[in-house]
């Protein structure tokens, strides 16, 4: 097991990898920007390391300062939670140069299913159900035409480096996709420094379903059930749950078979996550996330197993602690994400938070880094808290969820909170009768 581990990122899960460290006996360095020195994860670290000024490119992006902020302070190993440089595999092997572990993948591992139109080709050979669609990058626009009219508009345009919703366009004729190519093209090179492009068959209001696994080095395979995020503002996931309503048992069963197989194959080591979208009873592999999920505190409420432990044991080689048989689901779990932003137009929202009280009791999970008199900075993602609550039943989560949401007070900035509160008390989520593209559709009369 690891001495001393840096934890390569910031806000909350900076601070949930420091529990999970420091229950194991493990040290802790925090590295952080000049604007995050009074952030929370800084303050319960055993150490902390300024890694540069307030943007993320020359402070939490910046390799360079991260490995030095190693050999200043002898960790062995960097937790890098998820966004940034956690499926960066540049510096996952610039790390394993530098004799430093990286708790994740292997770096291959990280650039293959980085690759978006490598990992499909890929996943299609393991016998993972894919979306009809290009096998390579797009030439040009002719190119780009030709596939759209062999598998039918509408399609997506996709960046092939891309994540985070970003990079993507629905188009539904010639002419749009004329016009929307070299935008996607720009905004792909903006944000991941690449302007490949693929095209996919658009699958209209399908649901989000993503399938958590868990390898390690002795041979161990496992699947933790699925996670339901159809939820979804521009592409964002907003309000995840585990386990998903209103799918077979039979062919969720099926789908983790497939997904465990594929893992074999590749032997994966780590903890990973498979994207789907589902509808009328099929699956369509989307991306695959070497990384630990924003959204992994239901598995761990469902299933009562500490995946960041588990995640840090297998970078350190140890066996899995469980087994296939002793995963099972216990009641039902949803997450809230309390993001800082304006209600009207969804603007993040910096400032001071003058008053701050969470909820408790029982089946309640608060995931958060702020307290009372924390100045919210704007440079970086307006996520501030994620909100998990278990219940015995679908519908005892349901109503657990809004009398936690109904407690909480966050005062001084501008909140989702209401959002949450109209979207678990509406039929349509109730009855889990509900798209990717459902809040879009709704959320002006909510």
């Amino acid at each position: 097991m690891f001495d001393k581990v840096l934890i390569a990122n910031r806000g909350e899960i900076a601070v949930r990898i420091n529990r999970a460290c420091q229950e194991l006996g493990i040290s802790t360095v925090a590295v952080h920007s000049e604007a995050d020195r009074e952030s929370m994860h800084v303050r319960i670290a055993d150490e902390s390391v300024c890694v540069g000024p307030n943007p993320v490119n020359k402070s939490y992006l910046n390799a360079h300062s991260i490995i030095s902020a190693c050999e200043i302070t002898g960790a062995q190993a960097v937790h890098p939670g998820y966004g940034f440089l956690s499926e960066n595999a540049g510096f996952a092997k610039t790390l394993q140069d530098h004799n430093l572990s990286f708790i994740g993948p292997s770096y291959k591992h990280i650039e293959m299913m980085g690759d978006k139109i490598q990992a499909k080709k890929i996943m299609t050979e393991y016998g993972v159900p894919t979306v009809p669609g290009s096998e390579d990058i797009v030439k040009d626009e002719n190119h780009a035409i030709k596939i759209s009219n062999e598998i039918g508009f509408p399609v997506l345009l996709k960046a092939s480096a891309g994540g985070g919703g970003r990079g993507m366009k629905v188009v539904h004729n010639e002419n749009e996709l004329k016009e929307s190519l070299p935008i996607i093209k720009q905004e792909a090179l903006s944000f991941f420094g690449s302007d490949a492009i693929y095209v996919e068959k658009f699958i209209d209001s399908p649901r989000h379903i993503e399938v958590q696994v868990i390898c390690d080095t002795h041979g161990n395979y496992l699947h933790l059930h699925e996670r339901d995020c159809s939820i979804q503002r521009r592409n964002q996931k907003v309000i995840e749950e585990a386990l998903a309503p209103e799918i077979d048992e039979t062919e969720k069963n099926k789908l983790f078979d497939i997904c465990v197989k594929a893992m074999k194959k590749m032997n994966y080591v780590g903890l990973g996550t498979l994207e789907f979208l589902y509808k009328k009873g099929n699956f369509y592999f989307m991306e695959m996330n070497t990384r630990l999920q924003v959204e992994h505190p239901i598995t761990e409420m469902l299933t009562r197993i500490d995946l960041v432990r588990e995640q840090i044991c297998v970078a350190a080689g140890e066996k899995i602690i469980f087994s296939q048989e002793n995963v099972k689901p216990l009641g039902h779990s949803i997450e809230c994400r309390i993001n800082a932003e304006s209600p009207k137009d969804f603007k993040p929202s910096a400032g001071s938070i003058k008053m701050y009280h969470p909820p408790a009791g029982n089946g309640i999970r608060l995931d958060t880094f702020i307290y009372s008199g924390y100045k919210v900075p704007h440079y970086y993602d307006n996520l501030l808290a994620k909100l998990i609550v278990t219940g015995r039943t679908r519908n005892h989560a349901i109503k657990r969820a809004l009398r936690a949401l109904n407690e909480m007070i966050i005062d001084g900035i501008e909140t989702n909170i209401e959002l949450h509160k109209k979207i678990l008390s509406s039929k349509d989520f109730k009855k889990g009768a509900v798209s990717i593209k459902w809040l879009e559709d709704n959320i002006a009369s909510l």
